[in-house]
This record gives structure tokens, C-alpha cells and sequence, in this order.
């Protein structure tokens, strides 16, 4: 039996089995790593356990990086103690292979990991010393989209930013607060400049970041917290960056079979763990063979020679057009249609799906047809060559282990950006009429069936987490399998099909929210129906 925690006494067995292992001095890294890191990671889930970390490893092999990557976490301190501690922060990274095979890696990459939160003081006081060093140049984030919402629906901040803008820095609680409070510690420590990389899977996310991080700031220099000087270092992107990006591995939780698959091979300490929110962690990261990271190279304060570990660096314009290609167009609005009505249909598993000719007609139609007319080629990446990638190689990949379950969380924020994006660029195109469109709005319509928590089957089922579904469900609240009034199917659906925060556009204004309504009514029809309904249209 061989041990991830103490897999430095097993170098020998490990090769033998075709486990990759680092190529570069793992005690000397970590130590420097620690002492004060060049880069630090926000959010040490399991798309940075099994990507980042991956080019960081890149880059030691190649002696390009001579000090390990520190972890911070801001929301719980789960994954330090459990996921990170146990194993010197080391990790397994398994690649899953169209035919089965897996490909292991161990990554040492990582010198740390801390809870960053002022209810832990001493790591907290760390990080700070850590950012108020010039030596620091980057910092990247995967906290997922939410972990930048500072507002609800309405517009007004949330109630605890509303608490820590008017209490101060020393009493941040949210991630963006954190942030900020420890860009403070940067500026008043000589303002050094830095690299604020968020990694996380949406559109424009290095604007929506920096407009994060600016509103706490500019709240908390109104109320007298901080100077004027420290807002304008923020601001100042020759000195406070916020790159955009684009990054796309399919990174599921990891699986039991993985889990069985690695026993097999004589590993005995990588059980998998579920956290307290919801994600489950171990100490190996499954993942695909694809991956892309695109990067606006912006870093004020230098960089790691970030391009050695795979990584495409190019300029703001090009990174948004990668970023709108896959998040718009070539891959998340196919998840989220295979993510609704996987979960409709009673799938675990997307490669599944993928086996449902209809619901692969209905993605191909999705992204080829409605899609990607609208998208701009990049020319980093093809776009036509990245969607046939996905349809024939990544998302029928049976030992890709990822559930529409999984995908299906958070639905509302993610179709503002999968679908809101598209039709706002049909509505702003004369020579488009969005409601031509049929698959966007029969996924909609699919969406608001899904939220009713009833399969097709006529069985219940739990939605996956999302922060607007019991609004959403006390919209819908009366409406059940066999309805038939399609006046009272209005009233319920019609707040939501206007709302702007959701869909970008109102569907009524363009001529989608009555053909929403209508598949809708044909879903209710009664078991059965989702899936008669999509054969019918594709």
C-alpha cells in the first residue's frame, strides 16, 4: 500500500505504478513558498487542486517557480483542516481518460494553506504579511461566481456588506471584504504593485472583481475608514491589476468510483469527504485530459513565467472573446441544458446523457445554430474545433465522473451570462430576431419545470443549492404536473421571465416570453412530458 501523506517514502513503488511525481526540490519550495510566496490562491477547491496547482507544478519542474503556491481560504476553514493539513498540502491530481486509463500526478506545488478570516487571527495576520510583501506579484481566485455578488436582485448591497462597509476593514467578513482589507495592508505598507487574477468560471470577471473591490473600498472611504489615496491605488490598474480570464477544466467532485479505482492500485489514505456546504473533497482531484487557461497578461509587479505551465497569455480584448466563446456559446450553456434536464430525466451522470440522442440533438442545435452565430472567434482558440471537442470527446467521456447535479447548482446566476449574453447580442443585431430561437427558451422553459422539484416521472426530486431558489419556487408555488390554465401559468411565470437580473433582457420585450410559457405548459402536460417535448422540437 502506498500513502499520499507520506508518499516521499514510496518514490520507487510510485513510479513503478506510472504515478508522475515533482521533478524539483519539494522541501526547498515549500519552505520558500512559506516563508513569503510570490503567488497566492483564493478558494482551494477542487478546480485549483487539479489545474492551478497542475501549472504550478509546471513551472517548478521547469525552474520557473522556486516557491510553492500559499492557499487561502476566507469562508470556512474546511478544506485547510480536512483537505490541505492531512496531506502536507500535497494532493493527487487523477486525469480520466476517455478509455478508462488514469493518469496520476502527484502535486507538491502548494507550501500552504491558511483560513484567512479575522476569527483566525494568526492566519490571518500571515496572509497579511504576505500581501503587505513587494515580493507578492499574483493572486488568483476560484471562489465561484457568488463569492463577488455584493447585491441581491434588487440592486441594494446585502445586508452583511451593508455591516462591514460601515464597521471597516477590521471587521471584513465577506471575500471581497477580506480582499480589500488586505490590499489596505499592501497600500499602507508601501503600496507595492499586484495582480488580481480572478480564475473563476464568468464573463468579464476581472471587471466585476475590481468593481467588487472598489465598492467596499469607496464604502468604507465615505464613511471615513480609509483615504482617498488608498481608493485611487486600487483603481489604478498600473498598480493594482485585475486581468480577465478565461479557464476551463471539467473538475467534478471526487467520485467513489475513482475513489474504488485508486484503492485498487494500493493507495490507502485518499477518502473522500464531504464538506459542510455541500462540495466533496479528497485527497485526490479527478479531472479531464482538456484544459485551457487564458490570462490578459497584466502584472504590474511581474509574473511567474506563467505561459511555461500551459498557460495562453494575450491582451484584454482577446481574453474577453476566449472567455465569451466558451461561457456564451461552446460549452456552459450545453451544460446547463444538460444540467436541467439531466436531473428532469433522472441522469447521475453527464456521459449519460450524452448516450440520449435527442438531448444531443438539442445541445448540438444549441451551440452550433443559436450560439455561436453570435460569438466572436478569438483565434487563441477555434471556436468550431473547442464545441467538437466537447461534443465528441469531452462530455461523452465515460470516465469523467461529473453529474448534472453538480452543474445545476446556482442555475440563476449562471444564465444571466449562458443565455442573458446571446440574447442580448441577438436583440442588439437587426438582422437577428431572437425569437426565432428555439432551444434557449425551450432550456428556459425546462429550468422553470425543473424548479417545480418534480421529475419526469412525476417523482420529487432536491434541486440543487442555488441562492434564489425558494424565491423562485414560491413564484411557481401552485403550479403542478397537469395544468392546464394557462392564464394562472402566466401570472406565476411572468415575474420571472421579466427580470432583467436574470435573463439580461426581459423575454416579453423580445418576443421569448410567451414561446417560454408555452413549452413550459407542454412540460406540465404530465409524466413523460419533458421528454416527448424535447424530441418534438429538435
Amino acid at each position: 500500500m502506498v500513502s499520499l501523506k507520506n508518499w516521499q517514502a514510496s518514490t520507487d513503488e510510485l513510479e513503478g505504478m506510472g504515478v508522475h511525481l515533482p521533478k524539483f526540490d519539494v522541501t526547498a519550495v515549500k519552505e520558500a513558498g512559506a516563508r513569503q510566496p510570490v503567488w497566492i490562491h483564493m478558494g482551494g477547491g477542487n478546480l485549483y487542486r487539479a489545474f492551478h496547482a497542475e501549472v504550478a507544478q509546471r513551472l517548478a519542474d521547469a525552474g520557473e517557480l522556486d516557491r510553492g503556491v500559499v492557499v487561502i481560504e476566507t469562508f470556512s476553514p474546511f478544506t485547510v483542516e480536512n483537505v490541505y493539513k492531512p496531506y502536507g498540502c500535497d494532493s493527487l491530481e487523477v486525469v480520466m481518460n476517455a478509455d478508462g486509463s488514469l493518469d496520476e500526478r502527484v502535486l507538491a506545488s502548494t507550501a500552504d494553506a491558511l483560513f484567512a478570516n479575522p476569527s483566525c487571527p494568526e492566519d490571518y495576520n500571515r496572509t497579511k504579511k504576505y500581501f503587505a510583501s513587494p515580493e507578492l506579484q499574483l493572486v488568483t481566485l476560484t471562489i465561484t461566481e457568488k463569492g463577488y455578488g455584493l447585491r441581491d436582485g434588487a440592486g441594494n448591497l446585502l445586508p452583511y456588506v451593508e455591516t462591514e462597509i460601515e464597521q471597516g476593514p477590521e471587521h471584513s467578513a465577506s471575500t471581497m471584504g477580506i480582499v480589500a482589507a488586505l490590499l489596505l495592508e499592501r497600500f499602507n505598507a508601501g503600496a507595492a504593485p499586484v495582480a488580481m487574477v480572478s480564475t473563476d468560471n464568468f464573463s468579464r470577471n476581472g471587471e466585476r472583481f475590481r468593481a467588487a473591490v472598489l465598492t467596499i473600498a469607496e464604502g468604507w472611504q465615505a464613511a471615513g475608514h480609509v483615504s482617498k489615496e488608498f481608493v485611487e491605488y486600487v483603481a489604478d490598474e498600473s498598480r493594482v491589476s485585475f486581468p480577465w480570464s478565461m479557464i476551463d477544466r471539467i473538475t467534478p467532485n471526487p467520485s467513489p468510483e475513482t475513489e474504488a479505482a485508486l484503492k485498487s492500485q494500493g493507495w490507502e489514505d485518499l477518502d473522500i469527504r464531504t464538506s459542510e456546504n455541500g462540495p466533496a473533497f479528497a485527497g485526490f482531484a479527478n479531472t479531464e485530459v482538456a484544459h485551457y487557461l487564458v490570462i490578459e497578461d497584466s502584472f504590474p509587479n511581474g509574473r511567474p513565467a506563467l505561459d511555461a505551465g500551459g498557460v495562453i497569455l494575450t491582451d484584454r480584448e482577446t481574453a474577453e472573446k476566449a472567455d465569451t466563446m466558451k461561457v456564451t456559446a461552446c460549452l456552459n450553456p450545453l451544460h446547463t441544458c444538460l444540467a436541467v434536464f439531466g436531473c428532469l430525466l433522472g441522469y447521475n451522470r453527464i456521459w449519460r446523457e450524452m448516450e440520449n440522442e435527442d438531448l444531443v440533438a438539442l445541445i448540438k442545435r444549441l451551440g452550433y445554430e443559436e450560439a455561436l452565430p453570435v460569438v466572436v472567434d478569438p483565434k487563441v482558440i477555434d471556436p468550431k474545433e473547442f464545441i467538437a471537442e466537447l461534443l465528441t470527446l469531452r462530455l461523452p467521456n465515460k470516465a469523467l465522473p461529473d453529474a448534472p447535479q453538480r452543474i445545476a447548482s446556482d442555475t440563476s446566476q449562471k444564465i444571466p451570462v449562458r443565455f442573458g449574453h446571446t440574447l442580448a447580442a441577438y436583440v442588439s443585431d437587426p438582422e437577428k430576431d431572437p425569437a426565432q430561437l428555439t432551444c434557449i427558451p425551450l432550456t428556459i422553459a425546462g429550468w422553470l419545470r425543473y424548479l417545480l422539484a418534480v421529475d419526469d416521472k412525476g417523482e420529487a426530486f432536491a434541486p440543487s443549492p442555488d441562492p434564489l431558489l425558494a424565491d423562485l419556487q414560491s413564484q411557481l408555488k401552485g403550479i403542478a404536473l397537469g395544468e392546464t390554465d394557462a392564464a394562472k401559468v402566466h401570472d406565476a411565470v411572468a415575474p420571472i421571465l421579466s427580470n432583467k437580473e436574470i435573463f439580461v433582457v426581459d423575454l416579453y420585450e423580445v418576443g421569448l416570453g410567451e414561446k417560454v410559457e408555452g413549452f413550459f405548459m407542454e412540460f406540465l402536460a404530465g409524466p413523460g412530458a419533458v421528454a416527448a417535448t424535447i424530441k418534438k422540437y429538435v
